[in-house]
């Protein structure tokens, strides 16, 4: 029994190594790089990018510190009237588009996706917007990061610069001496350097230190990230939310795709397939007509009488491959017991079912039985073939098996990876057995999780 996945490939296997002995694949994140190879830490772009990141981020947490503090005291002193209201609730809002900023910055040391958590807002209006964001605990999670920031990350953020461009100077004091020639540079009580030459072994110290402080400032970013993701990603609250936002959306894709397949149905039945019906019967009586004539209009009316016959006749098979009316009127039973009876090869059916079901999921199973039972007669060679269906617990199982050559295999072109497909637009499955020599069986699980199926 095989079972068909989706399968993924991938340039560099999963387990490759690059150089560094971490993993090729995997995102660039600055605690990855401090301690994979700390050396080259050291001479790459990173201490560039985590002091652009600190330093922005401390910048950025002081002026949010200002506006935060400015919305909620003129909002407090205000509150009695609607506009301290207003302003409160946006200073409870002010989070969101502060998250935003931060999760576009985070790539600087963070090469990680940082998926947002918040859900899509079906409504349209600022009520609806408002009552959805209020309501969502991710909403309250990045107002906690924004004063976090504002008040604590900030200031440990611009320590750690303060401490990296202390370093900085102290390494680079020579030039700086002289470039203050012949004036003396005063350090208080570090005592006074009169030339670049006094300022060597400041110098060496500012190196070391250096070297030291871009560790510091590796360490802080990496501790600023972290406390970042657990802040502002996505939690499996907000990701099962969206799965089921994401499944309901496709169940209303799915029905609103059957009933245009219905309307387009009716309009070839009622339109069309009628319009044919009456150019056949007019050519009819004018075959009629000119019968006893004969000659060379009469044989171009019959023969005009044959297209038109032949045409309605592929309408009507267009009609009925779009969608059978005998699967809306009588359900799925009914219309694969009409399968079997068109097909080639005799075919029992024996399938019982509680009641009636979603639109798609009948369509989908009809058409899976209907391209088994085609490709089981032009391929496999069998005298006879069965289609058993049961609803299993949450699910609708179908089994199509017949007695044939077997050998079976969605490599072959034999349609089974088209099924497959078919299948995975309901959430359904396809197994099937089939050894060489036969026979082969064929089974489809769809989820039927209505009320009709329970």
């Amino acid at each position: 029994m095989r079972s068909v996945g989706a399968v993924e490939s991938s340039a560099t296997p999963p387990g490759h190594l690059d150089e560094s002995g971490t993993s090729a694949t995997e995102p660039m994140t600055v605690w990855r790089e401090l301690t994979g190879k700390p050396l080259r830490f050291l001479f790459s772009s990173w201490p560039f990018r985590v002091y652009a990141f600190l330093l922005s981020g401390s910048f950025i947490g002081l002026i949010l510190a200002v506006i935060f503090a400015a919305m909620v005291t003129v909002g407090t002193l205000f509150s009695l009237v609607l506009v301290g209201l207003i302003i409160l609730v946006l200073a409870a809002l002010l989070g969101i588009p502060v998250a935003e900023i931060e999760r576009y910055r985070l790539q600087l040391v963070d090469r990680r996706t940082l998926h947002g958590p918040h859900i899509k807002v079906a409504e349209r209006g600022i009520r609806p917007w408002l009552r959805t964001r209020l309501r969502e605990r991710a909403t309250w999670r990045e107002l906690v990061y924004l004063i976090s920031l504002a008040l604590i990350l900030s200031l440990i953020n611009l320590a750690a610069v303060a401490v990296a461009t202390t370093s900085l100077m102290l390494a680079f004091m020579p030039a700086l001496v002289a470039l203050v020639a012949p004036d003396t540079i005063m350090l208080g009580s570090l005592g006074k350097l009169d030339s670049p030459f006094d300022a060597i072994p400041m110098s060496c110290v500012g190196v070391v230190s250096t070297m030291l402080s871009t560790y510091l400032l590796g360490v802080v970013s990496a501790g600023h990230v972290q406390f970042a993701r657990l802040l502002l990603a996505s939690r499996e609250e907000e990701l099962d939310r969206q799965v089921v936002e994401l499944a309901s959306s496709r169940s209303r894709l799915l029905n609103g795709f059957e009933a245009e397949r219905r309307r387009i149905e009716r309009d070839l039945h009622d339109g069309a397939q009628q319009r044919l019906v009456a150019l056949s019967m007019a050519l009819g009586l004018a075959s009629v007509e000119l019968a006893q004539r004969g000659g060379e209009p009469h044989r171009l009316i019959l023969r005009a009488h044959e297209e038109a016959k032949q045409a309605l006749s592929e309408m009507r098979d267009l009609i009925h491959g779009i969608h059978p009316q005998v699967l809306t009127d009588r359900g799925l039973n009914a219309a694969v017991i009409e399968l079997g009876a068109r097909c080639t090869i005799p075919v029992d059916v024996d399938i019982s079912l509680p009641g009636r079901m979603q639109a798609a999921v009948e369509t989908g199973a009809y058409f899976a039985v209907s391209e088994l039972l085609t490709n089981m007669s032009k391929h496999s060679e069998a005298t006879r073939s069965q289609v058993v269906g049961r609803v299993a617990g949450p699910n609708l199982v179908v089994e199509v098996t017949d007695d044939g050559v077997g050998g079976a295999d969605p490599t072959l072109g034999t349609g089974l990876q088209g099924l497959v497909d078919r299948l995975a637009v309901v959430e359904g499955t396809l197994e099937w057995s089939s050894p060489a020599g036969g026979p082969t069986t064929i089974r489809m699980e769809i989820p039927c999780h209505l009320s009709r199926c329970e």
